[in-house]
């Protein structure tokens, strides 16, 4: 058996377990960390379900939305209004979340029929979905007044909502509710679910029609796929996670602000998809919750400072690694082990042939 043949397990089984490294260390962080800094990683991670879903959209159909904020604030808002009405009680709190989700479905697919049935491509798209974004936080800052309320819920203006209950499941002897490290255990689940479930997707014959589309929507379409149904579906899936995101975002801090569909807001999740990279899913997770907490580290200094970083990234991203930081790293990283590996070769292989 040469050492080839004898090294591919273990070849197969890095992969593996580089996969897996970042899940059990998720896990075991609450382990070694209070309470309190559970919940601000929880923060960390709520947002990379926007990633996830930007970087399906982006990286495996072509399609750059700067329309994820917007379906943020939308379930954020739902959220709130329903659970304010509704009460506390873990019936409210999840059929606010269930509601909220519901409602990013069906705006996101009005306005991507809109945008695909209409031949609205290129470019063109993130213009609209930043439209839209804009027009939504516009709107929600001038709703100050007492006349802007849904039943109980107030509106707030640029204020913004407060006071919405915290997600609860019922359990013995009560309610318990999902707060800082059992808050976080549940987005670590939900972020495991969303992976497996968008990895499967782009991973199925569904997603590889969509790469076709990506690098040739007209010999696609010329091959009897129907492209807009594909490019809908899609945009669909990536916006309803922007709203999941939104929505347990609203939970860990019990309030939504307009200031969360600005300009601002609506540019950070290009910089951290662009950054990890936006045709890895699992990149996306990663590289989203380290530059959130980067700039949430940077911010105690003053927030401009988190801004002026994430613009020198995606600067050096799109000059040096147009496809990212995170493939990048690996690229090299491969690129070292192969010659480190071709050099051991060599030095064998001369050792052998001296006598």
């Amino acid at each position: 058996m040469n050492q080839s043949t004898s090294n591919a397990p273990a070849r197969r089984l890095v992969p593996t377990v580089m996969r897996l490294a970042p899940w059990l260390l998720a896990l075991c962080l609450p382990l070694v960390v209070d309470s309190t800094a559970s919940g601000n990683f929880a923060y960390c991670l709520v947002w990379s379900f926007s990633a996830i879903g930007l970087a399906a959209m982006w990286g495996q159909g072509g399609i750059l939305s700067f329309g994820q904020t917007a379906f943020f604030g939308l379930s954020g808002y739902t959220y709130g209004i329903v659970t304010i009405n509704l009460g506390d009680g873990w019936v409210s709190s999840w059929s606010g979340l269930l509601i909220g989700l519901a409602v990013s479905v069906v705006v996101a697919a009005l306005l991507g029929y809109m945008i695909f049935y209409g031949k609205i491509k290129g470019v063109f798209i993130g213009i609209v979905t930043l439209s839209v974004t804009l027009v939504l936080e516009t709107f929600m800052a001038q709703t100050a007044g007492p006349q802007w309320a849904i039943g109980e819920a107030r509106l707030n203006g640029y204020n913004g909502m407060s006071g919405m209950p915290p997600l609860s499941i019922p359990w013995f002897g009560g309610e318990v509710t999902l707060e800082n490290t059992r808050f976080y255990y549940l987005v670590v689940v939900l972020l495991a679910l969303v992976y497996g479930i968008t990895r499967r997707l782009l991973d199925s014959p569904f997603g590889l029609t969509l790469v076709a589309i990506r690098e040739n929507p007209q010999r696609a379409e010329m091959l009897g796929v129907d492209i807009r149904r594909h490019q809908l579906l899609i945009f669909v899936f990536g916006c309803t996670l922007g709203g999941l995101s939104g929505a347990l975002y609203t939970i860990w801090g019990s309030y939504i602000t307009p200031s969360a569909m600005g300009l601002t807001s609506a540019a950070m999740p290009i910089i951290w998809v662009a950054t990890a990279g936006r045709r890895s899913i699992g990149g996306a997770i990663i590289g989203t919750a380290l530059l959130v907490w980067l700039s949430q580290w940077l911010a105690i200094y003053g927030s401009q400072y988190a801004l002026i970083l994430m613009g020198a990234i995606l600067l050096f991203v799109v000059l040096v690694a147009p496809e990212g930081l995170l493939p990048l790293m690996f690229k090299l990283v491969r690129r070292g082990t192969a010659r480190k590996a071709h050099s051991t070769q060599s030095f064998k292989a001369r050792t052998r042939s001296e006598p």
